[in-house]
C-alpha cells in the first residue's frame, strides 16, 4: 500500500496512541509499545506504510537531538567539566574493548579483515534514544549507572567523527570531486586540522551561547507571545544541530553542548518546556520507524546468521559494559542496569552502514542483514531491562535497602524538600532571601525577564518561566516538589496556579499571597490554608510602632501585635464560610470585630504595668520573666 508522508506520519502517530497505553498497562517500557506497533503497521505484517518510512525515521531523529538538547540543560558547565575523566574513562574504554572483541568474533566467524573491522565499529556505538528514554522513565539520571551510561554515550557522539573519517581509510576509498556523499566542512580542511574540530565546535558554543543565545532569548522574551519563544527555541536546536553537523560534529552532539550553555541561564526551564512536548513527539516516531523497517524477509532467508549474530554482538556488549563497571566500582545491580542498557547496536549505525555500503565495504545483502540486526537488538534491549529488573537485579539487593550504597544516588541533598517559588518581586524575594539565608534552595520562576537578568547577576538562582502553563512547572520540577509558592502580584495568576496545582499534583503544599481579606476567603474556600496577606504584617507593624511612640514600651507593643494578628486569622477562616451571603458577613463581620477588641483589651489589662514607659530602657530583644 503505497501512502504519503503525512499518511504514515499519522498511522505512525496513531499506533503509538493506541500500543503504549497497552504496553504501559502490562508493564512494559514505552519503547517496547512504539516498536511493537512499527511492526505491526510496517511493510511486512500489515504494509500500511509506503516507501517514505525512511524519510520519517530520518526526520524523527530530531528527536534524539531534542533530547539530548533537554539533558544539557540539567546539566551545567561545572558539572559537566566534572565528568570528563568519566566520560573519557568510560567511554574510550568501552568502545575499544567493544570494537577489539567483536572484530575477533568477526574474523573467527570467517569475514574479510576490512568487512569485520567497519561493523565492528557501527555495532560498538549504543542507542541514544532508548537509553535516555529508559533512565528519564525511570528516574535513573542522578544513579551511578545513569551517569555511566550518559558518558559512555557521550563518548560514542564524540566518536562518531573519528569512525567518519576512519571507515574511508580501511575501505582504500578516494573521494572524487563529483563525489557528494557527507560533503562536510571538516573534510575541506588539511588533516592535521580534522583532528580538532571538537574543539573548535565547542568553542564556537560557548561563544555563541554567551554572546548570542540568552541576549537573543532575552530580546524575544520582551515581546511577552509565547509562540514567538516556542519559534526561537526550535530554532535554536535545529540551528545548532545544522551548524554542527556542517563542521563535522554530530549534530546530538551540538545539541547537547548547546544545552549545557544553556544550562545557567535563566531561560533553563522555559526551553526544557518549550521543546519537551516536541522531543516527545518525535521519539515516538523514531521508535515507531525502527519497528517498522525490521526487514523480515531478509530474517526470513537467513534467521541463524542474523540471530546468532544479534546474540553475539548482545554477548560481547554486555560483557564489555559490566567489566567496566565493575572496574569503575560501580556495584552489582548497577552494574547490570549500565550492561543491559547499552547492550543494543545505536540508531546512527544506521547511518554508518549505509556509508559504509557506499564505500563498498558491504554488499547490499549484508547491508540489509546489518541492519535488521540493529533493529533486534534495539528490540530486545526493553525485553531485557524488564528481566533484570524483575527477576535479576532483586537477587543483588538487600532485603533492607541500605542508605549508604542502594542504588547510590549521587544528589547528595535528598533529605532538603524541593521548593518552588513563583514571582520574585518585592514580596517573593523576601521569602527568597530568607530561605537563602539559611542555605535552604528553591528553584525560582518569574516572567520579567528584566528582573530575572538583575536577579542572577547577584547570585540568585531565578529562572524566565511562566508558571500558568504546566509544561513550565514540570520543567521546575513540580512533580517532585513539596512545596510551592506563590508570591506574583497578579491575584488570578496566583489563583489560577493554585488550582491547577491542587487538581494536578495535590500532595504539593501550597503556600500564597493574597492581596485581602477578599483573596483569603476565596483561597480558604478552596482548600488552601496556607496564605499570607502582603498587608496584614506591615499595617501591624506600623501599628506597633505607632503604640511604643505613645509609650508603649517595644516588647508590649510587638505582643499586643501578635496577638492581634493571631485573632485576625482565626477571624478570616471563620468568616470565609459566610463570604457568600453579604448581610450574613457584615453581621459576623462586626460580632467579629468587637469580639477582637473584648481579647485584646483584656490581653491588655492582664499585662503588667511595667511595661509601659517607666521601663522603657529594656531594648527590643527583651523577654518577659
Amino acid at each position: 500500500m503505497e501512502s504519503s508522508l503525512a499518511m504514515n506520519t499519522l498511522l505512525f502517530l496513531g499506533v503509538a496512541i493506541i500500543m503504549v497505553p497497552l504496553a504501559r498497562k502490562f508493564g512494559l517500557s514505552s519503547v517496547i509499545g512504539y516498536i511493537l506497533g512499527g511492526i505491526i503497521i510496517g511493510p511486512y505484517v500489515l504494509r500500511l506504510t509506503g516507501k517514505d518510512v525512511n524519510d520519517i525515521m530520518h526526520a524523527s531523529e530530531f528527536g534524539v537531538i531534542m533530547l539530548l538538547f533537554l539533558v544539557g540543560l540539567e546539566l551545567e558547565p561545572r558539572k559537566f567539566w566534572e565528568m570528563r575523566k568519566k566520560i573519557m574513562g568510560l567511554g574510550l574504554t568501552q568502545m575499544l574493548l567493544t570494537i577489539s572483541l567483536l572484530f575477533l568474533v568477526f574474523i573467527s566467524a570467517g569475514w574479510r579483515i576490512d568487512k569485520a573491522i567497519a561493523i565492528a565499529i557501527c555495532f560498538a556505538l549504543s542507542s541514544t534514544a532508548i537509553v535516555l528514554q529508559t533512565l528519564q522513565e525511570k528516574n535513573n539520571f542522578k544513579t551511578m549507572a545513569g551517569e555511566a551510561s550518559f558518558s559512555t554515550l557521550l563518548f560514542q557522539d564524540i566518536a562518531v567523527i573519528p569512525i567518519l573519517a576512519i571507515l574511508p581509510i580501511i575501505a582504500n576509498y578516494k573521494a572524487s570531486h563529483h563525489d557528494n556523499e557527507i560533503q562536510i566542512i571538516i573534510q575541506k580542511l588539511p588533516e592535521w586540522l580534522q583532528a580538532g574540530t571538537v574543539i573548535l565546535g565547542v568553542a564556537i558554543l560557548i561563544l555563541l551561547g554567551r554572546y548570542v543565545f540568552v541576549p537573543f532569548l532575552r530580546y524575544v522574551s520582551k515581546s511577552g507571545m509565547t509562540e514567538l519563544l516556542t519559534a526561537s527555541s526550535l530554532f535554536l536546536v535545529i540551528g545548532v544541530s545544522e551548524l554542527m553537523a556542517a563542521i563535522g560534529l554530530s549534530p546530538a552532539l551540538g545539541a547537547f553542548l548547546a544545552g549545557v550553555m544553556l544550562a545557567n541561564s535563566e531561560f533553563r526551564h522555559e526551553l526544557e518546556a518549550q521543546i519537551n512536548p516536541f522531543k516527545g513527539l518525535l521519539l515516538a516516531v523514531f521508535f515507531v520507524s525502527v519497528g517498522s523497517t525490521i526487514n523480515f524477509n531478509i530474517i526470513q532467508q537467513d534467521p541463524l546468521f542474523i540471530f546468532s549474530t544479534v546474540f553475539a554482538v548482545l554477548a560481547v556488549k554486555f560483557m564489555v559494559l559490566y567489566a567496566i563497571g565493575k572496574f569503575f566500582k560501580i556495584d552489582t545491580p548497577q552494574s547490570l542496569f549500565y550492561a543491559f542498557a547499552l547492550s543494543q547496536v545505536g540508531e546512527f549505525a544506521f547511518v554508518l552502514i549505509n556509508y559504509a555500503s557506499d564505500l563498498y565495504l558491504l554488499s547490499p545483502e549484508l547491508n540489509a542483514q546489518m541492519m535488521a540486526v540493529t533493529a533486534i537488538t534495539m528490540c530486545i534491549t526493553p525485553i531485557l531491562l524488564i528481566i533484570n529488573d524483575k527477576f535479576i537485579t532483586p537477587r543483588f539487593i538487600k532485603e533492607i535497602p541500605d542508605e549508604d550504597n542502594d542504588f547510590n544516588i549521587l544528589d547528595n541533598d535528598v533529605s532538603q524538600k524541593k521548593i518552588i517559588i513563583v514571582g520574585f518581586g518585592h514580596f517573593g524575594s523576601t521569602v527568597g532571601r530568607l530561605l537563602k539565608a539559611n542555605k535552604i534552595s528553591a528553584t525560582v520562576l518569574d516572567r520579567d525577564s528584566d528582573r530575572v537578568k538583575l536577579l542572577r547577576s547577584n547570585g540568585f538562582k531565578v529562572y524566565y518561566g511562566d508558571a500558568t502553563r504546566i509544561p513550565i512547572l514540570r520543567a521546575a520540577g513540580i512533580e517532585d516538589a513539596e512545596i510551592l509558592v506563590l508570591c506574583l502580584d497578579d491575584r488570578d495568576d496566583n489563583k489560577f496556579i493554585a488550582d491547577l496545582v491542587r487538581e494536578h499534583y495535590p500532595k504539593v503544599r501550597i503556600f500564597v499571597r493574597a492581596k485581602n481579606r477578599i483573596d483569603a476567603y476565596d483561597y480558604l474556600n478552596n482548600g488552601i490554608e496556607n496564605i499570607y496577606r502582603e498587608t496584614l504584617g506591615t499595617a501591624v507593624d506600623m501599628a506597633v510602632d505607632v503604640l511604643h511612640e505613645t509609650g508603649m514600651r517595644k516588647y508590649a507593643a510587638r505582643r499586643l501585635g501578635q496577638r492581634f494578628m493571631a485573632i485576625d486569622k482565626a477571624s478570616i477562616r471563620r468568616l470565609a464560610k459566610a463570604k457568600g451571603d453579604d448581610e450574613i458577613l457584615k453581621f459576623t463581620t462586626k460580632e467579629f470585630l468587637q469580639r477582637e477588641e473584648e481579647l485584646l483589651a483584656y490581653d491588655n489589662l492582664n499585662f503588667d504595668n511595667r511595661n509601659w514607659e517607666g521601663s522603657s530602657s529594656v531594648d527590643d530583644d527583651e523577654t518577659p520573666n
